[in-house]
């Protein structure tokens, strides 16, 4: 049986990337709607019709043990119908706001959480903020530039940097002390987001944390156990699909987890 992995394009390569660390010996599918990523520019019930589309040409194909959303838009909009319809574990991601907070605890700087647009004006996003804000201590940004620029394998360099400094620049970032990277395709750019904001500012995302809920629910021993980080590996079994369906599709997503695999393990 299959671990899935699902996102709108590469971002959710980050997440698979984390798993297969963590759970080597697994068996995984990544599934990429790239028909129509990115989720972020269009409306709820749009990405709700996609998402559940694709997870219906997932099953036709595969014996699933668990799937992640790997994708804060789409957990946003499709998780919770996701759950009441699927036995089998069904885990989302939400943005990293809990652990931004608790960095900045201690120096009473800001916290700005960078996402799709469509995350960002989500119910489900707005519970988290009131659950666990400090009153007028959280901003947010939306970057649908950086999924365009993932999708065309554009991780850095000077249009890049020029698009961050530009979305950046209405913010005194000396104020801040975490940005949150609240889609899975902004972690891509971890590297980029440094050039351009002060170096005091960390960086959080929602990626081993996803992870851990996984583990936690797959083998609640296992988890007890682990706690950090187990002994590196690759996954032997990964299932690379498309919603294109076509071979390039197939190859560039290959590709690009090997590219991301290869620059986390030297990071």
């Amino acid at each position: 049986m299959k671990i899935v992995f699902f996102d709108s394009g590469v971002g959710g390569l980050t997440v698979l990337q984390e798993a297969c660390r963590r759970l080597p010996a697994e068996s995984y599918v990544y599934y990429a709607d790239t028909l129509n990523v990115p989720y972020g520019v269009h409306s709820k019930e749009e990405v709700y019709g996609f998402v559940t589309a694709c997870i219906d040409d997932i099953l036709r194909n595969h014996e699933v043990k668990a799937i992640v959303i790997a994708c804060n838009t789409a957990t946003s909009a499709a998780v919770d119908d996701l759950r009441s319809r699927y036995s089998f574990p069904i885990i989302g991601m939400e943005p990293a706001v809990k652990p931004a907070l608790e960095s900045v605890r201690e120096s009473g700087r800001r916290v700005l959480v960078t996402a799709t647009p469509l995350t960002l004006k989500e119910h489900k996003f707005q519970t988290l903020l009131g659950r666990l804000e400090s009153p007028g201590q959280v901003d947010t940004l939306g970057l649908p530039g950086l999924v365009a620029f993932a999708e065309r394998g554009m991780l850095d360099g000077p249009e890049v940097i020029a698009y961050l400094r530009e979305q950046f620049a209405p913010f005194e970032l000396e104020r801040y002390g975490a940005i949150v990277l609240g889609c899975t395709h902004f972690v891509f750019f971890r590297d980029a987001i440094r050039q351009v904001v002060p170096r005091h500012i960390v960086l959080t995302d929602g990626n081993a944390g996803t992870v851990n809920q996984l583990i936690r629910l797959l083998d609640p021993k296992r988890a007890e156990r682990s706690g950090s980080a187990e002994p590196a590996g690759d996954a032997a079994d990964i299932v690379f699909m498309s919603s294109k369906g076509t071979e390039d599709e197939r190859r560039r997503l290959a590709d690009s987890f090997e590219a991301w695999r290869r620059q986390a393990a030297d990071a």
